[in-house]
C-alpha cells in the first residue's frame, strides 16, 4: 500500500469520526442557522426500531441539544430546590463532561418544565440563557464560568408569559441577546469578557430568534419584537429599517424569520403570515402580502406556533397550531394544500422540520422521526420510526409532547424529552 493511499485512508477515517467541527450543530437550527442539515451518508429508510447508541437522564426543558466538538450540550430544570442546569456530555458516550446548576424561580413563568433556549457554542466558549433570564458563558470544555449576567435584574426584564425564550445570536466580537428589558429589548455584550457594547429598543418582547444577514453592502440583524419587525445594525444597535407587526392579542411569535434570497416570511399563531421583500439597493422593506385566519381556528393561510417554516421551490411549508402541515404559494400566500398525517390533530400539535438534500427530516410531538418530501404535489411520507416517548413536563395533555427542537450532527440525531437525552446513529451502513 503506497504512503499516499494509506494518507487518504487516514484522512477518511478521521473525518468520519464524531467531534468532526465540520458536521457540528453548534446552535439553535444548525451551524448557519436555517435548519438545514448538510452531512451526507445517512440512511434513505428508517429501521422499524431506532438503535440508541446512548441514552442519559435529565430533568426538564424545552431547549434543543447543540452538538460541537465532539461534546453535547443541553438545559434542563429540576425542583426541590429549584435550580436550570447546562450539561455537557461527551457525543460518542454520553458521559457527563461537566454540569453547571444555579438557583432559579419561575415565579413569573406559565409552562415550567425548564429552559427554552439552546446553548450556542463559539470558538471555544458556550453560552446558556435561562427562561426567567441568567446568561452564562462558560469555557466549553471544562464548564469554568467566564461571565454571567442576571438580565432580569440588570435590565428590568418585562417577563413574557413563556418567559425568556429567543436565543442569541453571535456577530464578530459580540453576543446579541433578545432580553425583553423593559429599556433593551436587544443588548450586545462582549463575547469574551461580558462588558455591555450596546442595548436598544423599548419594544415588548418577543419569543422569535434573530437572524443576521447582508443586505444593500451591510449587515443586519432582524428581529421580530412583539410590536414590529426590526432591522438593525447588528454593530452599533441602530435602526436601519421597520415595518409595523403589532401583536393583536399578545406577542406570540415563535417561529425565525425566514430568508428566502430578497425574501423574509414571518408567522405567528394570532397574526397570521407576512411577507416583506428587501431592497437590494439601499436598507429598506416592502410588503408583499398578509394574510390572516377568518377565526378561532385559524383556516387561512399559515398560523405557525413552535415550528419554524421553511422555503422551497417557491413555495412555503409550515405547522398549524392543531398540527395541520400546510403548503402556500411564495409569492401570494395562497394556500396550495393541507395535510395532517404527519402528527395527529391535536391543540399546539408540531413537527420541526430540517433539509437534507431533497429529504426533509421531521420530528412530530408524538416522538416520532420521520423521512419525507415536501412539494406542491403534496407530502410523501417515505419513512417514519419512533425516537423518544412524549413526556408531561412540557404539556399535561394527551400523554405529554415533545416539543423540544433535535440537534443533528456526526451523522446522527440527539433528542431530549423531560427526562432523557438520547442519542440514535442515522448513517447509512
Amino acid at each position: 500500500m503506497t504512503t499516499v493511499r494509506c494518507l487518504a485512508i487516514c484522512l477518511l477515517l478521521v473525518s468520519s469520526l464524531p467531534g468532526q467541527k465540520r458536521h457540528d450543530w453548534p446552535q439553535w437550527r444548525g451551524a448557519a442557522r436555517d435548519g438545514v442539515w448538510r452531512e451526507t451518508g445517512l440512511v434513505k429508510e428508517l429501521p422499524k426500531t431506532l438503535k440508541r447508541r446512548w441514552a442519559v437522564p435529565i430533568g426538564g426543558g424545552y431547549s434543543g441539544p447543540t452538538i460541537a466538538g465532539g461534546r453535547v450540550y443541553v438545559t434542563d430544570r429540576v425542583e426541590d430546590p429549584n435550580r436550570e442546569r447546562v450539561h455537557c456530555f461527551d457525543a460518542k458516550t454520553g458521559k457527563t463532561v461537566w454540569t453547571h446548576a444555579y438557583p432559579c424561580s419561575y415565579a413569573d413563568v406559565s409552562y415550567k418544565a425548564g429552559p427554552r433556549a439552546s446553548v450556542l457554542v463559539h470558538d471555544g466558549l458556550a453560552y446558556s440563557l435561562g427562561a426567567a433570564g441568567h446568561l452564562v458563558c462558560f469555557d466549553a470544555a471544562k464548564g469554568k464560568v467566564a461571565w454571567s449576567c442576571d438580565l432580569g435584574v440588570t435590565y428590568d426584564v418585562d417577563m413574557p408569559i413563556w418567559g425568556v425564550a429567543a436565543s442569541p445570536i453571535i456577530e464578530n466580537d459580540l453576543l446579541i441577546v433578545p432580553t425583553c428589558g423593559r429599556e433593551a429589548l436587544l443588548v450586545a455584550f462582549d463575547r469574551k469578557t461580558g462588558v455591555e457594547r450596546w442595548k436598544a429598543f423599548t419594544d415588548r418582547g418577543n419569543y422569535s430568534a434573530p437572524i443576521i444577514f447582508d443586505q444593500a453592502g451591510q449587515r443586519v440583524l432582524v428581529c421580530w419584537s412583539g410590536d414590529r419587525i426590526l432591522g438593525v445594525d447588528p454593530a452599533t444597535g441602530k435602526l436601519q429599517w421597520e415595518y409595523p407587526f403589532k401583536s393583536t392579542r399578545m406577542p406570540l411569535g415563535v417561529a425565525d424569520p425566514v430568508r428566502h434570497g430578497d425574501l423574509l416570511f414571518f408567522s405567528g399563531f394570532y397574526d397570521g403570515s407576512l411577507m416583506l421583500r428587501l431592497d437590494s439597493k439601499k436598507l429598506a422593506v416592502e410588503k408583499v402580502w398578509r394574510r390572516r385566519g377568518q377565526n378561532e381556528r385559524r383556516t387561512d393561510a399559515l398560523h405557525t406556533i413552535i415550528s419554524t417554516p421553511f422555503i422551497r421551490d417557491g413555495h412555503i411549508y409550515g405547522v398549524c397550531s392543531y398540527g395541520e402541515m400546510r403548503c402556500l404559494k411564495l409569492d401570494d400566500g395562497e394556500r396550495v394544500w393541507e395535510d395532517l398525517t404527519a402528527v395527529p390533530k391535536s391543540r399546539w400539535a408540531t413537527i420541526h422540520f430540517v433539509q437534507n438534500g431533497d429529504d426533509t427530516w421531521m420530528f412530530n410531538e408524538r416522538g416520532e422521526l420521520l423521512i419525507g418530501r415536501l412539494s406542491p404535489k403534496g407530502f410523501e411520507e417515505r419513512s417514519r420510526a419512533f425516537l423518544i416517548k412524549p413526556t408531561r413536563g412540557q404539556l399535561n395533555r394527551r400523554g405529554g409532547v415533545c416539543w423540544s427542537h433535535p440537534g443533528y450532527a456526526y451523522g446522527h440525531v440527539f433528542a431530549r424529552n423531560d427526562e432523557e437525552l438520547v442519542c440514535v446513529d442515522l448513517r447509512q451502513r
